[in-house]
C-alpha cells in the first residue's frame, strides 16, 4: 500500500503560474498593505520591539512551504560551537501539541507533543540552549535567564518583527524559487520580493555556488529506537522499504532514497503530523525509513526495524564567518 499527500492545488497552481491566479490579485493587494502597515508600525516605534542584549539571527524565508530551515539552523550551530562561540536556539514551536505550555526550554526530557518537532531534533543534534514560545521575543528572555550564550539563533521569524534582530538569512529553494512572484493568496510569497533585498543573505537549497548553495549530505540510516544501535543490520540498497515522510516537501526524501536505490513505498504525512501506531499498522512486511524529523516523534513506538536518513547541511563559509563576527563586533 502507497500512501501519499499530493500537493495542495493552490501550491501547484503557484509554482505552474497558473493564469487563474489573476482573480486573486485584489485579495493579494489587501495582503500587501497590511504586511506594510505591520513593518511600519514596528519600524517607527508605534508597537513595541524587544531588542537583546546580544546578536540575534533569524532563519526564514520568505514562502510558504518547508525550505528546509532546520537542517541550516543544526549546521550553523554545530559550526560556531566549532569555533568555541556559544549559540542559543529559539523557536515558535510547530506541532507541539494543543494546550502545550510555554516558554518551554528543551531538555532531554522534552518530547515533541510539548515543545514540537524541529526544537527537539536541534536541541538534541546540537545540544545547545534551546527555548520554544510563539512570543518569541518572551522565548529569548527565557534563553537569556538560563544559559550562558553568545548569540541567539532564531528558527524561522523572519516576519516576526517584535523581534530585533542582527542578521537575517533567507533560505529558498534553487529549483523552485519564488514560483509566480506574487504574495498570498496569489502566490507563495509572505512578503514582496523586495524584502529580498533587504536581507543580509540568502542561501540556495540544492545549489552547487560557493556563496550563496546550501548541499545536503547523507550519513547513513539510524535506528529510530536509539538503543538498538549495532543490533540490527539496516536495510542495504535494493531493498523495499516504506518511506514515510511529515514534512513540507516530501518528493525530496523520496528522491534521496530511490537514487540511494532503495524500491521505496512512499507514504506523506502533513508536515508536523503527529504519529500514532495506527500510521505504521500496514507496514509491517517491510523495512521503514522515515526522516529524522519524524524520528524523533515515534521513538517511544518504535521497532526494530524503523530508521531514519541522518542528513547534515553544508553551509557556505562566508556565512558563517559573517555570523561568527557578529560576536566580535561591537553591537
Amino acid at each position: 500500500m502507497t500512501r501519499t499527500r499530493s500537493e495542495p492545488m493552490l501550491v501547484r497552481a503557484w509554482y505552474r503560474q497558473a493564469t487563474w491566479l489573476w482573480l486573486l490579485r485584489p485579495l493579494e493587494l489587501v495582503f500587501r498593505v497590511v504586511v506594510q502597515l505591520r513593518r511600519k508600525a514596528y519600524r517607527y516605534g508605534l508597537a513595541t520591539v524587544y531588542r537583546p542584549p546580544i546578536p540575534l539571527v533569524i532563519v526564514g524565508n520568505i514562502t510558504v512551504g518547508g525550505t528546509g530551515k532546520t537542517p541550516v539552523v543544526i549546521a550553523l550551530v554545530e559550526a560556531l560551537q566549532a569555533r568555541g562561540l556559544r549559540p542559543g536556539v529559539v523557536s515558535r514551536g510547530y506541532g507541539a501539541a494543543p494546550g502545550a505550555r510555554f516558554p518551554h526550554q528543551v531538555s532531554d526530557r522534552s518530547d515533541a507533543d510539548q515543545c514540537g518537532d524541529e526544537p527537539l531534533l536541534i536541541h538534541r543534534r546540537t545540544g545547545a540552549p534551546t527555548v520554544v514560545d510563539p512570543d518569541r521575543s518572551a522565548a529569548v528572555s527565557t534563553l537569556l535567564a538560563s544559559a550562558e550564550i553568545d548569540l541567539v539563533l532564531s528558527d524561522d521569524g523572519l516576519q516576526h518583527y517584535a523581534l530585533a534582530r542582527d542578521f537575517e538569512i533567507v533560505l529558498m529553494d534553487a529549483l523552485r524559487g519564488t514560483g509566480n512572484g506574487f504574495c498570498l493568496p496569489a502566490g507563495p510569497l509572505r512578503e514582496p520580493l523586495g524584502r529580498l533585498a533587504e536581507v543580509d543573505y540568502v542561501l540556495l537549497r540544492g545549489s552547487d555556488d560557493p556563496i550563496q548553495g546550501v548541499r545536503y549530505d547523507v550519513q547513513g540510516l539510524r535506528p529510530v529506537r536509539e538503543n538498538d544501535a549495532g543490533e540490527q543490520a539496516a536495510p542495504l540498497p535494493g531493498s523495499a522499504i516504506h518511506a514515510v515522510a511529515g514534512i513540507g516537501q516530501p518528493g525530496q526524501f523520496f528522491s534521496t532514497l530511490e537514487e540511494a536505490g532503495f524500491v521505496v513505498g512512499k507514504h506523506s504525512f502533513a508536515d508536523h503530523h503527529r504519529y500514532t501506531e495506527q500510521d505504521f499498522a500496514a507496514f509491517a512486511d517491510r523495512p521503514i525509513i522515515m526522516t529524522e524529523k519524524d524520528a524523533v516523534k515515534c521513538r517511544s513506538m518504535a521497532h526494530a526495524q524503523m530508521w531514519y536518513l541522518k542528513i547534515s547541511a553544508r553551509l557556505p563559509e562566508p556565512l558563517v564567518d559573517a555570523v561568527a563576527a557578529l560576536v566580535r563586533s561591537p553591537a
